[in-house]
């Protein structure tokens, strides 16, 4: 085919990836959609209507009437777009080449080579994990030590305080959900982020102000408990609305830092692979855990001693400071992020695919063959792959069944009447996903008394490390930070290439069986933690110390919890990231911070259920001796710790049985004949052996 005679593939420049002439012919007859940076975003579709009429006929098999209508809309639109066809949306020099119109004429066509993408990679991670990092610090080394501000500052019995915590947490855990499907629906990732760290960064300066102006909390413990003053309903609601302005911030960034760190990673992770190197050493999920676990133990250490040592006002000044850096940190790389456009919102097909479905309930079902699809209408939502329908949840397929009054006159369908095999199986995929994503709630329960009842008997016990210094109770959490940064480094670099021998899985083991390893390792954590408890209340009991006054110290280590910590964070490291990879890999490409969300829903539901776990057992066990007391050395603390370790065995079990129905999200392939191949070079086709394949 002819060039236009301002271009030939001689005088090609060399810093641009030439196109297959041969390939792109191929795309124009047999099409697929591209998206993202770098990429065409948009394929010409076939130049012949009668292609158009076949390649629809083999795919959709329904009334006449019903097929002419959608084949008329759909040879409109194709015609349409290819007399409209201009050059792609991609940077760098361009040619001209001879293509059909809709009519069998030829006309110029302008295609524009595509440049390496500038955007995304490792280069971004340092400000996407640099405000993660800070939000983490702030609420860390706040919500960690919260058990010891609202017993010591404010002055609130151990059950409020504890159920005030978990409450917090859940609330934290709740507004991801909301800051997914904002993110999802109209706003993006980027601005989500951008305006949650804002809203946070408010949160955290009011809730400095509160510790810092002494008006915001009660007067100091006298010497006796009496003279202790509980503070006052003005100073928790304001105390409250802080923490409800930081809860609101971290449902903007945590549903989203995940997915947008991955986004910027997918692309040159592909880029990588295409050319034969290897990808990046680490997954990106372990990379982020692993920032997390670094910014939690920045804030168990100095963080906590800060505020134990300097005063409260420092101790959250500090952590306010590093977040308003964050922040300027981050929006400053804007120009070097991929930023996915939102694909719309989520829960609105999902909604379609619900209605049309009941719709269409006494509908008899067709073959899976004849039920409807639409590449143009999914093009946005299946960038990467088409899903395929599978056997399950079949009474939604019935959305799928075209049927008369289905399409518009216009050819397209009528969405609330109408949908594709693929938004189908999005709504199948959430489903199927939603029995495993409930068993981790309950480990959330069990671990929420690490950061309550676990500082409390730390600070029953001989805290000293020197005579001058004793560590904080809060500080204990330093044991679960760092045995799962080991653990994280130890399983991605030693444990992977070691299982990998034996399983042939790429990742060692599958993300359900990391999780389940987790979930098993989390259950010894409750048991060590009822026997160190057994041996601590045996101590105060031989000491003569079962109502000693608050503050004094047990003859027994603080040491005695390290096992506990650390075995929480062994079983976090399996668990957690387990738990992310499947959600992220499992939804739908249009729905991953949604996705993301889900993890941190599971958070706030397992807060909350130990809120109201506390709160039973407190009242059911206060004629018999209660479980939960301010003192502890009279409470029956393992006793809640074995009866947890139970509920986690049959969660287990529970979830074992979960993983053996699951059925895996079936993606289209693409065959190699579908591929453009971009090259780099001077005009030569040995170039060609330097590019890549553009999917």
């Amino acid at each position: 085919m002819p060039f236009d005679s301002d271009y030939s593939a001689v005088d090609a420049e060399p810093q641009w990836r030439r196109i297959s002439i041969i390939k792109w012919w191929w795309s124009l007859f047999f099409p697929r959609d591209f998206s993202g940076h770098g990429h065409i975003s948009e394929a010409p579709k076939s130049n012949s209507l009668n292609l158009a009429r076949a390649l629809y006929k083999k795919h959709l098999h329904f009334s006449h009437a019903t097929e002419s209508s959608l084949l008329l809309g759909r040879e409109r639109e194709r015609e349409q777009r290819l007399l409209q066809l201009r050059s792609f949306s991609c940077r760098g020099g361009g040619r001209r080449t001879m293509a059909e119109d809709g009519r069998g004429e030829e006309k110029a066509v302008d295609v524009v080579a595509v440049k390496k993408p500038k955007q995304g990679g490792f280069r971004t991670m340092p400000f996407i994990l640099a405000n993660d990092f800070c939000d983490r610090l702030a609420n860390v080394g706040f919500s960690s030590n919260l058990i010891t501000y609202l017993t010591l500052q404010l002055h609130l019995p151990l059950v409020d305080a504890s159920n005030t915590l978990t409450n917090f947490h859940g609330t934290a855990n709740l507004t991801p959900l909301v800051g997914g499907l904002i993110a999802d629906s109209f706003a993006g990732r980027f601005w989500t982020i951008t305006f949650g760290s804002v809203i946070y960064q408010l949160g955290m300066v009011f809730l400095t102000l509160s510790a810092a102006l002494p008006s915001l909390r009660p007067p100091p413990c006298g010497k006796h408990a009496a003279d202790c003053q509980r503070a006052s309903s003005s100073q928790i609601a304001v105390l409250y609305a802080s923490l409800l302005f930081t809860s609101i911030g971290t449902g903007g960034t945590r549903p989203c830092v995940m997915a947008f760190g991955a986004d910027q990673l997918e692309l040159d992770a592909g880029a990588r692979g295409r050319r034969g190197r290897k990808g990046p050493k680490w997954s990106f999920f372990n990379l982020y855990f692993f920032g997390i676990e670094l910014a939690k133990l920045t804030a168990v250490t100095v963080i906590v001693y800060i505020q134990e040592n300097v005063g409260w006002g420092w101790g959250l000044g500090v952590p306010t400071i590093a977040m308003f850096a964050a922040v300027i940190a981050f929006v400053s790389g804007y120009s070097m992020y991929v930023k996915m456009p939102p694909a719309g919102s989520p829960l609105v097909r999902l909604a379609q695919v619900a209605t049309a479905a009941f719709k269409k309930r006494k509908a008899v079902m067709p073959e899976p063959g004849r039920l409807y699809e639409d590449k143009v209408l999914d093009a946005g939502i299946s960038t990467t792959g088409r899903l395929l329908h599978t056997d399950q949840l079949k009474f939604f397929d019935k959305a799928a069944i075209i049927t008369d009054g289905d399409v518009l006159p216009s050819g397209e369908p009528k969405l609330w009447r109408l949908s594709t095999v693929h938004r189908v199986e999005e709504l199948k995929s959430i489903l199927r996903m939603l029995p495993i994503w409930a068993a981790g709630i309950l480990l959330v329960t069990s671990a929420s008394h690490n950061s309550s009842f676990a500082i409390q008997q730390a600070r029953t016990m001989d805290r000293d490390i020197t005579p001058r210094f004793k560590i904080p109770p809060a500080s204990m959490l330093i044991f679960t930070n760092l045995a799962m940064l080991l653990t994280l480094a130890f399983y991605d670099r030693v444990l992977v290439r070691v299982l990998r021998r034996f399983t042939g899985h790429p990742n060692g083991i599958t993300h359900l069986q990391r999780a389940g390893v987790g979930m098993t390792i989390a259950m010894l954590a409750n048991a060590v933690a009822a026997v160190v408890e057994s041996r601590r209340k045996s101590v105060a009991a031989a000491s003569g110390m079962l109502d000693a006054p608050k503050g004094s110290s047990l003859p027994i280590s603080v040491f005695w919890l390290v096992p506990q910590y650390a075995i929480h964070g062994v079983a976090d490291a399996f668990m957690d990231v387990g738990r992310m990879e499947f959600l992220y890999d499992q939804a739908p490409e249009s729905m991953r911070s949604t996705a993301a969300a889900l993890y941190w829903l599971t958070m706030s539901i397992g807060s909350y259920l130990g809120t109201l776990l506390v709160t039973i057992i407190h009242a059911k066990t206060q004629r018999s001796g209660q479980w939960l007391q301010d003192n502890l050395n009279r409470a029956k603390l393992d006793s809640y710790y074995w009866l947890v370790f139970g509920l986690q065995g049959l969660n287990l079990i529970y979830y074992f049985v979960c993983v053996r129905y699951y059925t895996f999200k079936p993606l289209e392939t693409v065959k190699p004949e579908e591929e453009l191949e971009l090259y780099r070079g001077n005009g030569n086709e040995d170039d060609g052996k330097k590019g890549g394949t553009l999917k």
